[in-house]
């Protein structure tokens, strides 16, 4: 079997996207066998969104990788059996149940410094824990309302109460209602011989660090740190002793490691063409892809609507194991509208329409409309190729 070059030595910019693309789940056959659980145990953290334009992040990040799996099926998927917990790992994250023990160093860290600017009432969080034994699983609102005015940051002493206990470990968020976390106590909701906070700070970073190598295939310290939003001095700490071995990547300028098991074998097979979630771990920090793929990307969501360069939600497109472009969508009845979109040359055109179309049957749209194109001359190449995907 043909092997990359040995580990501490050194990969080209392209084997390094290579390996990254396969850890991700987007080289070779996906497992469809495992589905959705598979792609969360793969990657070892979903993160979470509120946006919501054609699914919510976490519904998107499996799509790009099986392709049309109901959305139902991904939510049952991440929620029952006691499969998954929601906590605080690169952002507000879905992460399999097995790996709670190791998030005992952040729970500590949590219940030894001083949180927010949020007041707590006395007695709140006594309360809250008590009306989730009798009661649970609860809302927020469940448990007496989770704002005091309408006012996004204006929690309610219950709001607060619950979230102190979630960052805490009591309490679990163990699914999501209308997009309201549903919170249960954490003896409940976490198998027994997994709850408990008996790994010590060192064994839990060494773990992160090991499943970061992992899903990343290869990374420097920024990327390992970024994926479960590490300090640089905690994975300095822990990763010579992780499992993960030294390579240097050409033109990266800086240390990496990878996963040795990635080494073992040249990475190969089916690219997968798609829509990417900007909170897809592909792409989620924003230095990284830039590196891996001279793509730059942002989020610009919260940036004023003048100053937007490529639209509210641009969603990256994977085709070929390149970035070929973004598309800015929207939905209106059973339409999927492109509202703007960029394309990397005419070459990128059927790709782009591809992954459009897939993307509004998945949503059960029937038409897809295209508006503004970067160049326009590349217009009517792409709404071409979309009409002829649709017929």
């Amino acid at each position: 079997m043909t092997t990359l070059p040995p580990p501490a030595t050194e990969l080209s910019a392209d084997e390094a996207r290579r390996l990254a693309l396969r850890a991700q789940g987007f080289l070779g056959a996906p497992d469809r066998r495992a589905g959705v659980r598979g792609v969360l145990r793969h990657l070892g953290a979903v993160q979470l969104d509120t946006i919501s334009v054609l699914a919510r992040s976490h519904e998107l990040i499996p799509y790009a990788r099986l392709g049309a799996v109901g959305r139902r099926t991904v939510d049952e998927a991440y929620w029952t059996d006691t499969h998954a917990f929601e906590y605080w790992s690169h952002a507000a994250c879905i992460l399999p149940i097995e790996e709670w023990p190791h998030f005992a160093f952040r729970r500590r860290a949590y219940r030894d410094r001083p949180h927010w600017n949020q007041h707590l009432p006395e007695g709140d969080y006594d309360r809250v824990i008590k009306q989730l034994r009798a009661e649970g699983p609860l809302t927020a609102t469940d448990l007496g309302g989770a704002k005091k005015t309408s006012e996004w940051w204006d929690w309610s002493g219950t709001k607060v109460a619950v979230e102190r206990a979630l960052m805490y470990g009591e309490v679990v968020c163990v699914e999501r209602r209308g997009w309201k976390r549903v919170y249960d106590l954490a003896e409940r909701a976490v198998p027994a011989a997994l709850l408990h906070d008996d790994l010590d700070d060192t064994e839990c970073l060494r773990r992160l660090v090991r499943l970061a190598g992992q899903s990343l295939g290869v990374g420097t310290r920024a990327d390992i740190a970024d994926y479960h939003r590490l300090k640089a001095e905690q994975v300095d700490a822990v990763i010579a002793d992780s499992g993960l071995v030294p390579v240097t990547v050409q033109g990266w300028g800086r240390p990496a490691w990878a996963d040795p098991a990635a080494l073992e074998t040249v990475p190969r097979g089916r690219h997968r063409t798609t829509l990417l979630s900007p909170f897809d771990s592909l792409v989620w920090e924003r230095a990284r892809t830039e590196r891996l793929f001279g793509f730059i990307h942002r989020l610009e969501a919260y940036v004023p609507k003048q100053k937007r360069v490529h639209g509210y939600f641009a969603m990256p497109v994977l085709a070929g194991g390149r970035l070929v472009g973004r598309v800015d969508p929207a939905r209106e009845g059973r339409t999927l509208v492109a509202k703007q979109v960029t394309l990397d040359g005419l070459k990128a055109a059927p790709a782009v329409a591809q992954a459009l179309v897939e993307a509004a049957r998945w949503v059960d749209c029937t038409d897809v409309r295209v508006e503004r194109v970067e160049t326009p001359d590349l217009r009517e190449p792409l709404a071409r190729e979309v009409a002829r995907l649709l017929a």
